[in-house]
């Protein structure tokens, strides 16, 4: 990578050039060849795949349609959906999406389906010749599923139409699902509450998010402080953006390869322009101290890359080792997304790496032009001098208070984490007003809470068609406490008994809908899985041979949180163990990566506690915008650890690298730790704060996947840089004295050797030094 960045130095021009056609290139394979993004995935050895699996033998399974719902309810409370002036009201609606080029067949409560594609009714399945107690028995139970799976409420109050797409749902274009959500959201008003919801209309009604330019603007204020110059605030923000496109055109092209979540795009956009900007932002500064100090344009180019560049090199390959750490979870879901964000990084880090030297060598002393008023004239540096040492000193002064104090800070924000409920969102976290959240809202209210999240049980005969078998299971499950209902109830029994075609074609699997009385995201619905499964199945098993399967979304979140609580720990053990073998390689010492480490799992945890106490308990959720509380996403923890994970390392580089040099000079470990933060903690907090802004501009989101991790982030950043490398690493390195630079004989032999050039320059302080040390200080970020 040295040598890319000398040659970017060394031949400007041509360096621009071929960058630009690099990402040019990217960006046609990217738009020609980008695959379409998903959000399903496998959890493989688990019961609700097993579920899943069996329910796809069905001739028709709920569980696997590719459908969407509309709903619709009278404002005016003395009027029912059957009134003829509801009728003619959502009539054209559901004509209007019954033509859309991408529906198969709307079904109706007013009639016949609409559409030509429409699946034939099928007749009765007895014999005309029955004997009249059989077809009096059957009559009986075909009244009752009609009363059961009835598409209007018992009250009159709310109807609901089965948008019905071909196939799996995944050839429905955009502009498909588009038309479809517009011609719902024209429908409301007049007195008719009308929403939506289903995956295929999900992703095509998420709004263009415009929290990157808030972002941007946020990073350019923070850097127009810092550099004082309008060219040199500019051009991180220039070298971010370039390779974020990139970066965002390789996310299309993995997703022709994996499995990647629709809000894949945003979140590696998130995590690529923050990381983005602090990468430039590292290089510029190291370019800019070495114009002070008198250096020509390409050889304080070439400084730049050699010292920043490096750091930068290290903390973007760690960055990009921490996600891919995902991959030992072995969940294609999660190969997606990690992918996806370490494509980005790497093309970020690149453009920092290979663009802005390039810029750097052609632009000179201009990439420093358009001086600010407030930019002050350089002075010397003194490794002591400036607020940053007196701040120094005062925690060394009795470095045990400052360490207690930030660990119990950490410690109380972690806290919250000890009642984490995993789960996944539905509908109920979406906007108020927005047609999915109406639809919601409207089936519970018309037919309870559980109908937004019921159960799939698949039920494995010990004999095919067992109708015994099956009614027995039928009726343990309604009597399962926490059952709202089930389809079949027991009522419709006799059509399983007299109707080979409700099991699947071997005879073996037949299929329950249970719903609960709860809402998919009551801890009730989680008690009810568990009793399903460790109560109502074994019941069955024993009364009568047969095995229940439970699958759904609850099953899958609760199947997911188990499955990651199993690889959690080789998960860590891989993340962790590699960033602390680099650190070990990096700073030659055994105790330094080992504080690292256990600070950043600190850190992880106060972040995470964070997490719950907004989204879980609901504390400033109002002021955040967070339309509901519930369970956090199952795939936030190991997600955010593994971003956070890296971007602390970056940070712990970036600031025990300067204290490594002291050390290696022959200072004392105190003087070390104090000059480090002089020469590296201003930098800190103002990547830190760009960071942070970038992730915090993403809070407003309507989306909640990105609003959380949003929040997460941040608070991650915000924690690790200000309380945990800020104060307590300087703290506990004060404490520990030479310890901290210990490394075995044997193993100090038998290391290569790995410099990161931080050097007295890696940062310039802007506050007056004391008296004594007045006449030398930088001007620095």
């Amino acid at each position: 990578m040295r040598r890319l960045s000398g040659w970017a130095v060394r031949r400007p021009v041509v360096a621009l050039i071929s960058w630009f056609v690099a990402v040019a290139a990217i960006a046609v394979v990217g738009l020609t060849l980008g695959g379409k993004f998903n959000d399903s995935f496998e959890l493989p050895d688990t019961e609700s795949t097993t579920a899943q699996s069996l329910l796809q033998t069905l001739p028709r399974s709920g569980a696997t349609a590719a459908t969407a719902t509309i709903v619709w309810s009278p404002e005016d409370q003395a009027v029912t959906v059957t009134d003829p002036s509801v009728v003619g009201q959502i009539t054209p609606l559901l004509e209007t999406v019954a033509a859309n080029p991408s529906v198969s067949c709307v079904i109706t409560p007013y009639g016949a389906p609409l559409g030509a594609d429409c699946p034939q009714q099928e007749g009765g399945q007895g014999d005309t010749q029955m004997p009249p107690e059989i077809a009096a028995e059957i009559a009986a139970a075909q009244e009752a599923a009609a009363q059961a799976s009835s598409p209007i409420s018992a009250d009159g109050r709310v109807a609901l139409a089965t948008v019905i797409f071909p196939g799996d749902g995944t050839d429905v274009s955009t502009q498909d699902a588009k038309a479809i959500i517009d011609a719902v959201k024209q429908a409301n008003g007049d007195g008719l509450s009308v929403g939506a919801n289903g995956s295929v209309l999900e992703f095509a009604g998420v709004e263009p998010p415009s929290s990157e330019a808030i972002g941007l603007l946020a990073a350019i204020v923070i850097l127009l402080i810092a550099f004082g110059s309008l060219v040199a605030a500019g051009l991180p923000i220039v070298v971010a953006l370039v390779g974020l496109t990139a970066g965002q055109m390789l996310v299309l092209v993995v997703a022709n390869f994996l499995d990647v979540a629709t809000f894949a795009p945003t979140l590696a956009a998130m995590i690529g322009l923050g990381v983005g900007i602090d990468y430039a932002l590292f290089v510029l500064n190291r370019y800019r101290q070495a114009i002070q100090a008198g250096h020509e344009p390409k050889k304080a180019a070439q400084e730049a890359v050699d010292t920043a560049g490096r750091a930068v090199l290290f903390a973007g390959t760690t960055v990009i080792i921490a996600l891919l750490g995902l991959f030992v979870l072995r969940i294609n879901f999660f190969n997606g997304l990690a992918v996806a964000a370490a494509v980005t990084v790497l093309m970020v880090m690149l453009s920092a790496l290979w663009m802005l030297p390039a810029l750097l060598s052609l632009l000179g002393t201009k990439a420093l032009s358009l001086r600010l008023p407030w930019a002050r004239r350089h002075k010397e540096w003194h490794p002591e001098g400036g607020r940053w040492a007196h701040y120094g000193r005062l925690l060394q002064r009795q470095p045990w208070i400052p360490a207690l104090l930030a660990l119990g800070a950490v410690v109380l924000l972690a806290l919250p984490t000890l009642s984490l409920r995993l789960g996944f969102t539905d509908d109920s976290g979406k906007a108020e007003g927005s047609i999915a959240r109406t639809a919601y809202d409207l089936q519970a209210e018309g037919f309870g809470a559980g109908v937004n999240g019921p159960f799939y049980a698949a039920i494995t005969l010990p004999e095919p068609r067992d109708y015994e078998a099956y009614s027995a299971a039928v009726q343990d499950i309604v009597a399962t406490p926490g059952v709202a209902r089930t389809l079949p109830t027991v009522d419709m029994l006799p059509l399983y008994k007299y109707d080979p075609s409700m099991f699947s074609d071997n005879g073996i699997v037949g299929s329950v809908l249970i719903i609960p009385d709860s809402a998919p995201q009551d801890e009730a619905t989680t008690e009810l899985l568990d009793r399903l499964r460790t109560q109502t199945a074994p019941q069955i098993q024993s009364d009568t041979g047969a095995t229940m399967y439970i699958g759904g979304f609850q099953a899958v979140t609760q199947d997911f949180t188990d499955v990651l609580t199993r690889i959690l720990p080789v998960f860590l053990s891989v993340v962790v163990g590699l960033g602390f073998l680099a650190l070990v390689l990096l700073f030659r010492s055994i105790v330094v990566p080992l504080t690292a480490a256990i600070t950043s799992l600190l850190s992880f945890g106060a972040a995470l506690g964070i997490t719950v106490a907004v989204f879980q308990w609901g504390w400033f959720a109002d002021l955040l915008g967070v339309a509901s509380t519930g369970p956090i996403f199952p795939f936030l923890p190991v997600m955010v650890f593994a971003i956070l994970f890296g971007l602390s390392m970056d940070y712990q580089v970036f600031l025990v690298s300067r204290m490594q040099e002291e050390w290696s000079r022959g200072v004392d470990n105190r003087t070390a730790v104090r000059r480090g933060l002089a020469g590296s903690g201003r930098v800190v907090v103002i990547a830190a704060l760009i960071m942070s802004s970038v992730f915090l501009a993403f809070v407003p989101s309507t989306e909640s996947t990105i609003k959380l991790f949003g929040v997460a982030l941040a608070s991650a950043v915000l924690i690790d840089a200000f309380i945990v490398r800020l104060v307590l690493v300087p703290s506990v390195m004060s404490i520990l004295g030479r310890v901290n630079w210990w490394l075995p004989g044997w193993l100090d032999r038998i290391l290569p050797t790995v410099q990161i050039e931080g050097g007295s320059d890696e940062i310039a302080d802007d506050e007056e030094p004391d008296a004594t040390e007045r006449d030398r200080e930088p001007v620095g970020v």
